[in-house]
C-alpha cells in the first residue's frame, strides 16, 4: 500500500471527479488517495462515485476552504 496526493484545487464539478479518477487508474488496489478540493460539491459526487466504481472513502476533512477526501482504491 501506498499513499498519494492529488491537487484538485480550484477546480468546479466535475474535474475533481474527473481527475480523482483518472489517478487512481493508475494506482494499485489497497493504496490511498486524498485528494484536495475547494469546491464544496466534492463531498457529495467524490463519494458517490467511489460507491459506484468499489473504492471506500475513508475520511473527509474540512480544513478551512480546502476539503481533503481519503479513498482506498478498491
Amino acid at each position: 500500500m501506498s499513499e498519494h496526493n492529488l491537487n484538485a484545487r480550484n477546480l468546479l464539478c466535475p474535474m475533481p471527479v474527473i481527475r480523482t479518477q483518472d489517478c487512481i487508474k493508475t494506482l494499485e488496489k489497497g493504496d490511498e488517495l486524498t485528494v484536495i478540493c475547494t469546491d464544496p460539491g466534492v463531498v457529495n459526487d467524490i463519494p458517490t462515485w467511489c460507491r459506484i466504481n468499489g473504492h471506500e472513502v475513508l475520511a473527509i476533512q474540512e480544513k478551512g476552504r480546502e476539503i481533503h477526501i481519503t479513498i482506498q482504491v478498491g
